[in-house]
């Protein structure tokens, strides 16, 4: 679309930022319009990611089967938009909902309200992520973050003390990946480069539902062996 054509766009869909007033002919059609780019827009994006990145998800799909097979634990963690990406990632693996499939050890680290609260008025926010990651990870876990920036300080604090502990390191960020992909701390990094936040949401939604199936596809002849409450030493 022109840069013409993009303003009238807009005139159409906000005439009254231009002393104007609605018509209702226009506007639904302007609404429609507005539909038809942003859904063009969102697979435009699905697109350009998977054709650079299906590699590197196959890659991070392998270090969690790993982990599960070894009786190794999911963590995840982000922030507002974020979080609720988190408790769905954690849930895909805790019940899934392909029959036969195991269910398998998830925990998310933004569900505890009393903890979260505790922590934020004792220590501060950035530290929600690294206590709950000190109390329950051990090496050989995996911790899933979730950021459309890429900055979340508290992300970033739960990364390096992960990596310390010896967990998988995987973060799913937006636009230019931030610090999460300039740190260092994490072994995969996947990056949806646009700056549009809904853009980025919708593909890391894709993201890790193509994950979880991958992880399950290569735990296939692991069936048995997995989901099981096993005491660690």
């Amino acid at each position: 679309m022109t840069d013409d054509n993009n303003k009238q766009h807009l005139k159409s869909l906000y005439p009254f930022l231009h002393g104007d007033k609605k018509n209702t002919v226009t506007e639904n059609s302007a609404l429609l319009d507005s539909i038809k780019q942003k859904a063009q827009h969102s697979i435009d994006e699905k697109q350009r990611f998977f054709d650079k990145n299906a590699q590197a998800l196959i890659n991070a799909a392998k270090d969690i089967a790993k982990s599960y097979q070894n009786q190794g634990r999911l963590f995840t963690m982000g922030n507002g938009g974020s979080s609720c990406d988190a408790a769905h990632l954690a849930v895909e693996f805790q019940h899934p909902v392909t029959t036969g499939r195991p269910a398998l050890p998830a925990m998310n680290l933004c569900i505890d309200t009393a903890m979260i609260s505790a922590i934020s008025n004792d220590l501060g926010v950035k530290h929600i992520f690294v206590r709950q990651i000190n109390a329950h990870a051990r090496q050989g876990d995996c911790l899933v973050g979730f950021s459309t920036s890429g900055n979340s300080e508290n992300l970033m604090q739960g990364f390096n003390k992960a990596k310390d502990l010896g967990l998988i390191t995987i973060g799913f960020a937006g636009d230019k990946g931030g610090a999460m992909l300039n740190s260092g701390l994490l072994d995969h990094c996947l990056v949806v480069e646009t700056d549009s936040i809904h853009r980025v949401q919708e593909v890391h939604v894709a993201c890790y539902h193509i994950l979880w199936d991958l992880v399950h596809t290569l735990l296939a002849d692991n069936r048995g062996l997995l989901g099981k409450n096993t005491e660690q030493t």
